[in-house]
């Protein structure tokens, strides 16, 4: 199960579950990268 995605601006984000990490990784791109729209295959492919 993959919980951790480092953002390129040097946020790591960390989640309970892949569900709990998609959720937050959407979030933070909402938040600070509006315009970047990734899907949960991209995330959890970028994750660790």
């Amino acid at each position: 199960m993959k919980t951790r995605l480092n953002c390129p601006c040097s946020l790591q984000i960390v989640g309970t579950d892949e569900d709990d990490l998609v959720a937050k990784v959407q979030e933070h791109l909402e938040a600070d990268h509006p315009g970047r729209e990734y899907d949960r295959d991209m995330i959890l492919f970028m994750a660790f």
